[in-house]
């Protein structure tokens, strides 16, 4: 069976110089499991391109390697194939891997692989912005609905990163008469691969990390006012926060106590930028990582924090003990005195609690790649 690999958001987020993202890796996850065996293809409006072999293992390559001096190449490599395009020769019957949501809006580039034989297995990571619109910007929810819909009506399958998504496409597809299709659940891997001996602490105090992108269902917000409150009652000795994330949309009040509120200054690190290795370094420090979403499609930072042992401070969320049973302290995300008093507990050494959860720790089963590519390899000949 011939695999497509759609790897148009990778190729634009190299082009422009962008970190990858949660959904990013888990998108190179895929192109390292079936470079070998795969073809590119690249789309943009509804209209596709199929790279040759040789094309295709050039542009794996360098979207692994994710150097900034590959750029050039790639833009020259996608220019030689929409020359080439009207010259290809027809494609073999297949299945088409589309691990991004970017471009699912657009039906018409799927009815023409259809026509082609090339069958379309889906990856969805959340239906976040139907089922909690007030998180998403405003043009958001009507966009994520076409792109569910294109799904439901196109797919050969579809890969669920949880149970709790996949509840949340069978819904949909209750709700709207769509037709459900066959469906497979694949937990993914922790994204941070470097693994690194432990260094020194990068912060030099105790601290706590946030990590994720600053917009309004992570609960940026409440975290920092429960630091400021720290800062009141402890002084000096409050613990620091070391937030990990670029700033997102309709983020104004977190920006505004960042920039703007004093008791802050000291207390607050705001990373928008950090590579893997100092990434590695902060969780092998931090006396928790700190989750108090609303709402997650998965929670990659859960499962890469129990990968590497650290304590985690949680919303209460189904998916969260989907992943992590009962080994993280859960709390209600509005549930701020309650927050307060578990960071300061844990923030104090020895901690009772924190020493409890690295014993719950052990027996935390990580989610690995080779689990979740065993699952999706079993589902894909089941695609007839």
């Amino acid at each position: 069976m011939q695999i497509y690999l759609d790897i148009s958001r990778l190729c634009r987020r190299l082009l422009q110089k962008e970190r990858p993202t949660g959904v990013d890796r888990v998108s190179l996850a895929y192109v390292r499991h079936y470079q070998d065996n795969a073809l590119a293809v690249l789309s943009e409006n509804g209209v596709h391109v199929i790279l040759s072999k040789a094309n295709s293992l050039r542009a794996f390559d360098w979207l692994l390697t994710q150097s900034a001096a590959n750029t050039g190449r790639l833009r020259w490599l996608i220019g030689q194939a929409i020359l080439a395009s009207g010259f290809s020769p027809t494609p073999a019957p297949g299945i088409l891997l589309h691990t991004a949501h970017s471009g699912v809006e657009s039906p018409r580039y799927f009815r023409s692989l259809r026509r082609k034989g090339i069958r379309v297995a889906f990856m969805v990571h959340d239906l976040i912005p139907l089922t909690h619109a007030e998180y998403a910007r405003p043009d958001t929810p009507a966009r994520h609905a076409r792109r569910i819909d294109t799904v439901l009506n196109h797919a050969a399958g579809i890969i669920a990163n949880s149970g709790a998504t996949l509840t949340s496409v069978v819904d949909y597809a209750r709700s709207t008469g769509a037709p459900m299709p066959p469906t497979v659940t694949a937990r993914l891997a922790p994204a941070i691969t470097y693994r690194g001996e432990i260094s020194h602490d990068p912060v030099g105090a105790p601290f706590f990390l946030m990590l994720g992108t600053i917009e309004p269902r992570k609960n940026h917000w409440l975290m920092l006012h429960i630091w400021r409150r720290l800062v009141e009652l402890r002084g000096a000795d409050a613990p620091m926060l070391v937030i990990v994330g670029r700033r997102g949309w309709e983020c104004e009040n977190v920006i505004d106590m960042l920039e703007r509120c004093s008791e802050l200054r000291g207390f607050v690190i705001e990373k928008p930028d950090c590579d893997d290795e100092y990434l590695y370094q902060l969780l092998q420090h931090a006396r928790a990582l700190l989750f108090p979403s609303f709402v997650e499609g998965y929670g990659m930072p859960l499962a890469e924090a129990l990968a590497l042992s650290v304590p985690v401070l949680a919303s209460d969320l189904a998916v969260f003990r989907e992943i992590a049973g009962d080994i993280p302290d859960y709390l209600d995300p509005l549930d701020g005195n309650g927050w307060l008093d578990r960071i300061q507990n844990y923030a104090a050494a020895p901690c009772t609690a924190r020493d409890e959860q690295l014993a719950r720790i052990k027996r935390f089963n990580e989610p690995t790649w080779t689990q979740h590519f065993e699952a999706v390899d079993n589902f894909l000949p089941t695609l007839g």
